[in-house]
């Protein structure tokens, strides 16, 4: 490759990375203001002290599927995030090796604050 190719080349992927970085700040910050800083998975509680371990993880897997009203995005420590995407790993594999039906193979079906709404309501009342 040329130094030409090579330096145009070098440009596009640092364009890309600043884009990517730019769009994950944006919807980090806007999900830290949705969601309270709790791990959707395991309940742990997050302070400003270790916030850097709490992620944004996309229901959908799409990081491009954004929101504004935060609807695909859950807040996960690293390490539930970590297993949310080795489940998927898991899952693609038995799906490939054709146990699709094998338990254990689908999404994750937790809700943690399916009745947030509702419990919040009940102490207002």
């Amino acid at each position: 490759m040329n130094d030409a190719k090579r330096a145009h080349t070098d440009r596009v992927i640092a364009a890309a990375l600043r884009d990517r970085q730019s769009r994950e700040a944006g919807y980090r910050e806007r999900a830290l203001k949705i969601y309270p800083w709790i791990c959707g998975r395991c309940a742990r509680t997050f302070t400003r002290d270790n916030l850097r371990e709490l992620t944004v993880h996309h229901k959908d897997h799409n990081h491009d599927n954004n929101p504004a009203d935060g609807s695909n995005w859950e807040l996960l420590c690293l390490y539930c995030h970590d297993n949310e995407h080795a489940r998927e790993l898991d899952a693609e594999a038995a799906r490939l090796a054709g146990a699709a039906d094998a338990p254990g193979t689908g999404h994750a079906t937790a809700q943690p604050f399916a009745n947030l709404k509702d419990l919040l309501n009940r102490g207002r009342s």
